[in-house]
């Protein structure tokens, strides 16, 4: 397929804005630089952006069980009551009074999202999952800082936490210590006690986590933490496997990100936009990011908490991903939100269960919404990594699971098919994993030479990833 630079003739464009209504003002001759447009008809420039599109996966092509990323069926009334010129027509610079609709929307949302998480107070502010947790580790170190304990230095991370954990606590400042899990997957309580001391400044935890575990010792792991003197951060970014069942907040936890671009059915992936919102407990609260949304006698203001971190974001966050999943929340209602859980639940078993007649399990237990094989062993008896089943399934047109992730699992491939998909198409796809199975021991080098049917056939990953070109040589 060709650039859209390489395509057209420099006598040829197309004129797809109306006349200027207003005077032109152009820079002088020596600031002028010639665009570099592509000239193009807008036959071909329609044809290109469709053939873009063509090559694109999303949730409408076909089955996308990636791990951890809780890629579920987004539905499309929440995009048209997000498209509502209310909404969209609004500008972030008008005066409260003149946009009381919008901010009784970021209101409602924070009152949900407290409800749901068992947290006290939320800000909508964040940008995304990670965006969230930075913001998060902010409020603890806040914290720790208003009460001038400044040897609380360290953050706690199990090596089942989601990867940006630890990035996020050494960005807040923070020094990260690891600690292992034990052969159940679970926290390491004896690992856990070892590490606390007086300068934890806090907790990362990531649950279920990304081996698709729900903690049995979760109480247990806040008090160890609560007794030392630190806080719990609870990554929520797997919370569809628990939405409407447990609450962070009961469990302990002082703070807590959710990603609406996941549990909260609004888009996923292509680079966002997203939302992280963070809640809190109600003594974190006067360190939270202002504005925030006040109510009083019907009427809505934005209000700076006392001693607030300050902004994280621009205006209040990434509104319309805010109204979408409000949307959500407001069709299922508090009786049907649990069926979110229990279904995504309910589906990552049957998969497991089904596939566990060939592939190894990395736990063999019971899962919550995501499970990890490990293709380790069948990797030595054929030589088929999980790479080479991750591009078989491709010319069966299913999105590759998470691959190689958690790094605690080797050869992994994690799993999560969300509570949107059907049994029949589990079963298709079971069929296909299975098929591919019994393939990487009759006919292995098929595998190695997948994908076969794709536009591009397997990359030289190591040079894309070393040599980048990122953009298009004029010249």
């Amino acid at each position: 397929m060709k650039l859209i630079f390489e395509k057209g003739a420099p006598d040829q464009h197309l004129s797809l804005l109306p006349a200027c209504d207003v005077p032109e003002v152009s820079f002088k001759e020596e600031r002028a630089l010639p665009l570099r447009l592509p000239h193009v008809s807008e036959n071909e420039l329609t044809r290109h952006y469709k053939q873009l599109s063509d090559r694109v996966h999303g949730m409408n092509d076909g089955f996308y069980p990636l791990g951890s990323c809780t890629m579920k069926y987004n539905p499309k009334i929440d995009e048209e009551l997000a498209a509502l010129p209310g909404f969209t027509q609004i500008h972030p610079l008008q005066s409260a009074e003149t946009a009381q609709g919008c901010l009784e929307v970021l209101h409602t949302m924070e009152k949900n999202l407290c409800e749901i998480t068992g947290l006290d107070a939320f800000t909508l502010q964040p940008a995304a999952g990670a965006h969230g947790e930075f913001t998060g580790l902010l409020l603890i170190k806040a914290y720790h800082v208003h009460h001038k304990d400044f040897a609380r230095t360290k953050i706690i991370v199990p090596d089942s936490a989601h990867g940006t954990n630890p990035a996020s606590a050494r960005m807040a400042g923070f020094d990260v210590v690891n600690i292992p899990s034990g052969p159940d997957g679970c926290v390491d309580l004896e690992a856990l006690k070892a590490a606390v001391g007086p300068d934890t400044a806090g907790l990362m935890l990531t649950n279920p986590n990304t081996v698709g575990i729900f903690d049995k010792n979760i109480l247990k792991i806040t008090e160890i933490i609560h007794k030392a003197g630190g806080l719990c951060y609870y990554d929520g970014a797997n919370l569809n496997a628990v939405l409407g069942v447990v609450r962070p907040g009961d469990m302990g936890f002082d703070a807590c990100h959710l990603n609406l671009h996941k549990s909260f059915a609004t888009p996923h992936g292509g680079g966002g936009p997203g939302a992280g919102p963070v809640g809190c407990k109600a003594e974190l609260a006067q360190f939270l990011p202002g504005p925030q949304v006040e109510e009083k006698g019907g009427k809505y203001k934005f209000v700076t908490p006392k001693y607030s971190i300050g902004r994280v974001r621009g205006f209040a966050g990434n509104f319309d991903v805010v109204v979408k999943a409000l949307c959500y929340l407001l069709t299922l209602g508090k009786e049907e939100l649990p069926h979110v859980a229990e279904n995504a639940v309910l589906n990552a078993n049957y998969m497991m269960a089904r596939l566990k007649t060939s592939y190894t399990m990395a736990y063999d237990t019971f899962c919550m919404h995501e499970f990890v094989m490990s293709l380790e062993g069948l990797h030595k008896e054929t030589g088929i990594a999980a790479m080479d089943i991750a591009k078989g399934l491709l010319d069966h047109g299913i999105h590759p699971p998470t691959m190689y992730f958690p790094l605690i699992v080797h050869e992994a491939l994690m799993i999560e098919p969300c509570e949107t998909e059907s049994k029949e198409i589990m079963d298709e796809v079971c069929d296909v994993f299975l098929q591919l199975f019994e393939e990487a021991k009759t006919n292995p080098q098929a595998l190695h030479d997948a994908p076969l049917h794709t536009p591009v056939r397997r990359l030289d990953e190591v040079a894309a990833a070393r040599h980048a070109i990122v953009r298009y040589n004029f010249d």
